[in-house]
């Protein structure tokens, strides 16, 4: 006999009782430290310590595997050429390299790692940098599976906002691409119980759940109004004619997130990038960029990644930092490009 599916009626029973029982409601302290960093939304827009910022962002996937001595070079470089946010994943195990914070299948606390993203945290809170705390239930690309139980998953977010609560300069991706039907998909029940989860704790942080494609109507009525998430983080597709149309469809989404109530914030988290399909130039990279910030979405973040036909996958770039620095695997498009975004950002915007 078959066994039923879970209803979401069950969904909301797990977030409210039975995940919050599955550790300890005490964990362990967070490093007493004072946050100077605060990440926050202003209508359609982020905030940084309560001043509206436009989010630049650089994806730094293996953060958390990589040595002190490369985040240092790394977040120097970004923050010399104008970046104030990346983004990490939590449960991240490319290359049989797993460097997950939380267990793939209880989703409680994995040290090393969990200290390692602690460390970031606090080197970007000193930087006055925003943060992108990932998590997915996975594919074959970044490792096995994780987080396929309902119940593992929802005591991830539990770890992940408890123990980082202090901090104040990060906001969490709940499912990475969560509308992929492969073992990545992850319901908008399971998003509305997952959010409950990180509410109860910290009712303050700001949660988001990422999108492969374009919304369609009933996408955005269920984001905001069924999982109430704080901004959108679409995967727009990946291809030419993709750059053009950032702007129309970032207008378009916020038009229609207005109508439903409230108007919330596009990042645009995770656009093209080289190696992967449809392989941009440099003014790929700045036209989408140019019309995301023109559209008023609420961020950007230059995306890279392995080489999808290489055997070996390299240059790997941020999915493996155990090869050096980021900026030492970037091709002469990327380096070209990157120089280029933050005055791209100033010129959309009509700032000197």
């Amino acid at each position: 006999m078959s066994t039923p599916s879970p209803t979401r009626r069950d969904f909301l029973a797990l977030s409210g009782t039975s995940l919050l029982g599955l550790a300890g409601c005490d964990g362990p302290a967070a490093p007493a430290f004072t946050p100077k960093t605060s990440l926050g939304i202003a209508g359609p827009q982020f905030t940084l310590n309560g001043k509206p910022a436009f989010l630049l962002g650089c994806s730094y996937y293996a953060a958390l595997g990589a040595p002190d001595s490369t985040w240092k070079s790394d977040l120097d470089e970004l923050q010399r050429l104008g970046f104030n946010w990346i983004r990490m994943w939590a449960t991240w195990a490319s290359f049989d390299n797993d460097i997950s914070a939380v267990h793939p299948k209880t989703g409680k606390a994995r040290q090393p790692y969990l200290d390692r993203l602690k460390a970031l945290l606090t080197d970007c809170d000193a930087r006055g940098m925003a943060v992108d705390v990932s998590l997915s239930r996975g594919n074959s690309v970044t490792g096995p599976a994780k987080l396929q139980k309902h119940e593992a998953h929802g005591e991830a977010v539990r770890t992940l906002v408890s123990e980082l609560k202090d901090w104040k300069n990060w906001y969490l991706d709940l499912s990475n691409e969560r509308n992929l039907t492969d073992k990545r998909f992850c319901s908008y029940d399971e998003l509305e119980a997952l959010a409950r989860i990180s509410r109860s704790i910290d009712p303050d942080r700001l949660l988001t759940a990422s999108f492969a494609g374009d919304f369609s109507p009933d996408d955005l009525q269920a984001y905001s109004q069924q999982v109430k998430v704080d901004f959108l983080s679409p995967h727009r597709p990946r291809g030419a004619n993709s750059p053009a149309e950032t702007e129309a469809r970032t207008k378009e989404w916020r038009a229609a997130t207005l109508k439903l109530g409230k108007e919330l914030p596009v990042m645009h988290q995770e656009p093209f990038r080289r190696g992967y399909g449809f392989s941009p130039e440099v003014n790929d990279f700045l036209t989408d960029l140019h019309g995301a910030v023109r559209a008023g979405a609420g961020g950007w973040c230059f995306h890279q990644g392995d080489v999808r036909k290489a055997p070996d996958g390299r240059p790997r770039r941020s999915f493996d930092l155990r090869d050096g620095p980021l900026f030492s695997q970037l091709d002469e498009v990327e380096k070209q490009a990157i120089t280029q975004m933050a005055t791209t950002v100033k010129t959309a915007q009509g700032t000197p």
